[in-house]
């Protein structure tokens, strides 16, 4: 979509005269012009001169900074899969500059799952039993920027946002657990909590995600595993095993 974006565009350059509203003055003016109305939340003209900076100065390191604000321009327009082609054509393109981590970060944000839409919220639909759409996809771009830029400026909001994915997607990985033990399909509830457990360490959801594996263990008879796995529970959640006492 974006090369057609710039085949458009360099096609409209191609054609433009003296007396058209394009006037090249080079590319600090296209990225001024671009800049300023990003800042007055003019993005369909902020993305046009952006898109007319690359097409016009492609190696010029402004068409590179252009680049990053286009992401942050259809963010912010809501074009989330424009967002997250931008970001992702910088990371191919650039993979050693220093604003790659922006870059992966911004792909990140995009793919955020945010709280209930003003209908969820209206209609009071649990959105943690269905499959969180983007949130996996969001979780692993998180902890991709982590991983290779652990000191990265966007890495405590990085960290927040990844602790809220964690705990949704344990939510969601314990309802179907749930489901399969409720059908009887014991040993895929099973394989369902060893995935939750290695997967989303540290969140709270793991003592419902051992409890069942427990029934599951219970259900097939394999009294040792279910034990072992009741001891890692009284280990990681004593307060709450206490208090079923």
């Amino acid at each position: 979509m974006r090369l057609t974006c710039l085949i458009l565009v360099a096609a409209a350059l191609s054609a433009c005269g003296k007396d058209d509203v394009i006037d090249d003055q080079g590319p600090e003016a296209f990225y001024e012009q671009g800049y300023n109305a990003m800042q007055a939340n003019n993005y369909p003209i902020a993305a046009q001169a952006f898109l007319f900076l690359e097409a016009r100065y492609p190696f010029s390191p402004l068409a590179r900074q252009a680049q990053l604000d286009l992401i942050y321009v259809y963010y912010r327009s809501q074009q989330p899969e424009a967002a997250i082609d931008a970001a992702e054509e910088f990371e191919r393109e650039n993979p050693t500059h220093s604003r790659v981590d922006y870059a992966i970060y911004m792909k990140g944000l995009v793919l955020f799952d945010e709280s209930p839409g003003i209908l969820e919220r209206l209609f009071r639909v649990d959105v943690t039993v269905r499959p969180p759409k983007n949130t996996e996809r969001a979780f692993s771009t998180f902890q991709e920027l982590l991983r290779r830029f652990p000191d990265s400026k966007y890495a405590p909001d990085a960290r927040q946002r990844m602790i809220y994915l964690r705990n949704r997607l344990a939510t969601y990985e314990n309802h179907v657990a749930r489901y399969y033990l409720d059908r009887g399909a014991y040993i895929a509830a099973i394989q369902r909590g060893q995935y939750t457990l290695e997967r989303y360490a540290g969140a709270p959801q793991l003592e419902l995600t051992l409890q069942l594996m427990i029934e599951g263990y219970d259900s097939l008879g394999m009294d040792d595993l279910a034990e072992d796995t009741r001891r890692v529970l009284a280990q990681s959640f004593p307060e709450a095993v206490a208090a079923t006492r």
